[in-house]
């Protein structure tokens, strides 16, 4: 592509004397090692690096043009900007052909639910005859390929990129999480967003953002940003929980037209005469005057919820209520969500990546809502996170549960010993058990388990790893409490 045609949309720019028209532009990247011959290299100022001091080894490596806000003394064309992050936002939707104006991009925003909430619709859409894509804290996937993720949200060039190949494999509908950091970071401008999704918003990321107001904040702009054009080729629609006073205010923030969902506050589409059981969850639905009966395999109130929310976005993309409801009856659930470990015992383990302290609440009222017998929580804090929310999550785990465990989650660069004087600062000594070592805990808490006990192992979900100072290690929970039911079967 040539150059002056790709950086064309950067509007406030200056040129090195050194620019030619004439130069060809192969790539786009941030990252040294991704530069090769042809690459145009963008200079980001982030947390940790400062691309611009990276830029004579990006142009080492073949990088041809560079875009910066520094001044830089380099032996290629420098085109100078005053943001670097959102020219490489413009960048990255100019080289890839604006990829999202062809697809029907759904984003979820909110603290709990949004990878529930885009895995329900991308079933919902793959069983109406679609080719999918989902993008989110799990993985990127593209069809039926499945791709690792860094962030839940990637970078702008990273979902660009990804965008681009889902348009290339005849995807037509991704659903993807957007999270409050990538909506302040703009890592999602220039993408096209045809529906807007909220769940909720409850105490998180307080490291980052610093206060709720700023944090609410943050989630309003996906609902802002959905732009104020009434097209009726691609109409915009924003779908927020009128549960949460902050689903309620964003209507305020959005040009868009507004689905509105919940259970206890008058909704769009509201759910009446919940029925919860350790099988799944019924309730009515109640829309323009209609009533439908729902029936889900999924266990909990949060998780009508959440299929209010997918509900009320496959609606407003076009599908009929009736087979909208009928594919949900079918999704059995979500890997790390309230999953139900497979085994022979006589009492139930579930696997949930509650690590806020409303996830770990709604969990565990699910879980006291179908218990027969005692209910065991075997629950940690990660390090380097927000460590205002970890005395909450203590004082939840132990009035919600007969025995709680407190144990390692991912500590990061922090102690384990540290964080964990940090959970249980505010109990009394004999209200709770802790072992560090998350295996330890794991195996102790399905050992002490009777028969109709339940017990609930939060916090990583689907991840397959510990985070021990920088090193990522191999750590399953679904395959740990496997092993431990295993061992507890020999012993009997």
């Amino acid at each position: 592509m040539k150059a002056i045609e790709l950086i064309n949309p950067l509007k406030s720019k200056e040129f090195s004397t050194n620019f030619s028209d004439s130069l060809e532009i192969t790539k786009v990247t941030q990252d040294t090692r991704e530069v090769e011959p042809g690459s145009l290299f963008v200079c980001i100022i982030g947390s940790l690096h400062n691309g611009h001091e990276l830029a004579k080894e990006a142009v080492q490596k073949g990088a041809v043009l560079i875009v910066a806000s520094e001044p830089l003394d380099v032996d290629v064309p420098v085109v100078y900007v005053n943001n670097t992050m959102k020219a490489m936002a413009i960048l990255a939707a100019a080289f890839f052909d604006y990829p999202s104006q062809d697809l029907r991009v759904i984003g979820v925003t909110g603290t709990n639910g949004k990878t529930t909430v885009t895995h329900l619709l991308d079933y919902i859409f793959h069983d109406h005859k679609e080719k999918t894509g989902v993008i989110g804290t799990m993985y990127r996937r593209i069809g039926s390929e499945v791709y690792e993720t860094k962030n839940t949200t990637p970078d702008s060039l990273t979902l660009q990129k990804t965008l681009r190949e889902m348009k290339e494999n005849g995807v037509q509908t991704c659903s993807m999480e957007v999270s409050s950091h990538s909506l302040v970071q703009g890592r999602v401008w220039g993408t096209d967003f045809d529906i807007a999704i909220f769940t909720n918003l409850s105490q998180d990321h307080l490291e980052y953002h610093h206060t709720m107001q700023k944090y609410a904040e943050a989630k309003s702009l996906l609902f802002s940003q959905l732009g104020n054009g009434y097209q009726q080729d691609k109409p915009k629609f924003a779908i927020l929980n009128f549960d949460d006073p902050v689903g309620r205010s964003f209507e305020e923030k959005t040009a868009a037209s507004v689905f509105s969902y919940g259970i206890d506050q008058p909704a769009d589409f509201k759910a009446t005469d919940l029925r919860i059981t350790n099988k799944g969850t019924r309730f009515n639905l109640n829309f323009e005057n209609q009533v439908y009966e729902v029936q889900l395999q999924l266990v909990g109130k949060f998780n009508v919820s959440n299929a209010l929310a997918a509900i009320a976005g496959a609606y407003a993309a076009g599908l009929e209520l009736p087979s909208v409801i009928q594919s949900l009856s079918q999704i059995s659930g979500v890997r790390g969500r309230f999953e139900i470990v497979k085994g022979e015992y006589d009492f139930a383990v579930i696997v949930d990546y509650a690590h806020t302290p409303d996830g770990l609440l709604n969990v565990l009222n699910a879980v006291n809502e179908i218990k027969t017998g005692n209910v065991f929580c075997v629950v940690g804090c990660g390090g380097d996170r927000d460590r205002t929310k970890r005395p909450i999550m203590a004082e939840i785990a132990q009035k919600n549960s007969d025995t709680v465990i407190f144990t390692s989650d991912n500590p990061r660069t922090e102690d384990p010993d540290a964080i964990l004087n940090e959970v249980v600062a505010g109990l009394e000594e004999d209200s709770y058990q802790l072992i560090p070592d998350r295996r330890e805990a794991i195996q102790s808490a399905i050992q002490q388990a009777a028969p109709n006990d339940i017990v609930l192992i939060a916090g990583k979900g689907h991840e397959n790893y510990q985070i021990i100072g920088t090193e990522k290690i191999h750590f399953d929970d679904v395959e740990e409490a496997e092993k431990a039911i295993l061992i507890k079967n020999i012993d009997k």
